[in-house]
Parts: structure tokens; C-alpha cells; sequence
């Protein structure tokens, strides 16, 4: 009782022995180590086993290596899948958004990181850290304190890249090509603002008193 008739004994023992290494010692099968389960050569499984698995019993699954389950149904991954990963087949992970390596242990931000940021798991979710001077959700975004004024952008961090007529750390000085005279002083570019009695584009003319 339990053991493989004559005729199956090498055809089983040989699919067993494929899968896992190991066979049934019945008398015209091949040496091998003795299962520790009893083989029923006429059991069915409803549903199958699957990905390779033996039905050894009714209803019963031997899996083959790296599945598990009932029905031989799930994958195995060792060492496990980390942060939330699915096992999708053995050695073989899915990972969850933020999460990459073949066992999900690596945090990974999916547009990297610049200008040295460093990706992290924040609450379970990846965000760059970004080093002083720099924002933005990959760090790409210079910060300028001081701001930039006058149609000005901050080109990198406290630098401001300032549009033609202006100067200065927050684009805040304006630029005449002729000197403002008389103590007249460039509001805007090329535009003078005159100390009276004076007038003119460069604050030359002396208004005359009646």
C-alpha cells in the first residue's frame, strides 16, 4: 500500500527526481532518497498543481522548488521581497513605487536626484533630500533668498541671472548707457530720475525760473 506500481514507478520517480531531487524507493525504481510522503500514482488534484508541482494525493501538491501554496500557486523569493514587493516568480520581485533592486531593498526616486540629492523612504514614500540652496521634487529648482526682481531668475543657489538693463544680487540696480548728471538717479534702464531744477533724458537741461 503507498507504494508505485512496477510499470509508473520510474516514470514518476523520474519526474520527481527532476523537480526536487528525490525519488520513491520502489522495487524496479531507479536508488534514491525515500520520500517522506506516501505517492498515490492515481490522485487528482482539482485544481491542478500548478507551475510544475506533483500531485502526490488527492488534492495534494509537492511542489517544485521555489513555489509554494496548495496548489503550488505562489513564488518563492529568498531572501523575501522587502518594502511591500510582490514575489512574481522565485528570485524575481515587483516592487512597490520607490523601490527597486532584485529584492526591492534599494530606495529609488524615479527621476533621480540632482545637484547632490539624496533619495530616501520618507513614511514609506521616496523623496529626495535636497542639500542647501536647492529645491523641487529632484532637487533641480535653485533657491535665491534675496530673490530676483525685475524679470530676473535664479540661475543657481544666491545667484541671479539678470535680463539686459539691470544688475546687481536680486536684479535690482538698473543700468543707464549715459550717466544720469546733476544728481539725477537711473530708475530703470536708460531712464533717469532728475533732482529739480533739472530735466532731460539725462537730467542736463536746467530749467529756467521766470
Amino acid at each position: 500500500m503507498g507504494f508505485l506500481a512496477p510499470k509508473s514507478a520510474l516514470s514518476v520517480c523520474s519526474l520527481l527526481f527532476a523537480l526536487v531531487g528525490v525519488c520513491s524507493a520502489g522495487s524496479d525504481a531507479p536508488r534514491g532518497v525515500a520520500l517522506g510522503f506516501v505517492f498515490d500514482p492515481e490522485a487528482k488534484c482539482d485544481p491542478p498543481c500548478e507551475h510544475g508541482g506533483v500531485c502526490i494525493r488527492n488534492n495534494t501538491c509537492f511542489c517544485s522548488k521555489g513555489y509554494e501554496g496548495e496548489r503550488c500557486q505562489y513564488a518563492n523569493c529568498f531572501p523575501k521581497c522587502k518594502n511591500g514587493g510582490a514575489c512574481l516568480r522565485p528570485g524575481k520581485c515587483r516592487c512597490l513605487p520607490g523601490y527597486g533592486g532584485r529584492y526591492c531593498h534599494k530606495v529609488t526616486c524615479s527621476g533621480g536626484c540632482w545637484n547632490g540629492g539624496e533619495c530616501t523612504a520618507i513614511n514609506g514614500v521616496a523623496k529626495c533630500i535636497c542639500p542647501s540652496g536647492w529645491t523641487g521634487s529632484e532637487c533641480q529648482y535653485p533657491i535665491c533668498p534675496q530673490g530676483c526682481r525685475n524679470g530676473g531668475t535664479c540661475a543657481a543657489p544666491g545667484i541671479c541671472s539678470c535680463p539686459e538693463g539691470w544688475l546687481g544680487g536680486a536684479c535690482h540696480t538698473a543700468v543707464c548707457s549715459q550717466t544720469c548728471l546733476n544728481g539725477g538717479k537711473c530708475i530703470s534702464p536708460n531712464k533717469c530720475r532728475c533732482r529739480p531744477p533739472f530735466s532731460g533724458p539725462r537730467c542736463e537741461e536746467r530749467k529756467k525760473s521766470h
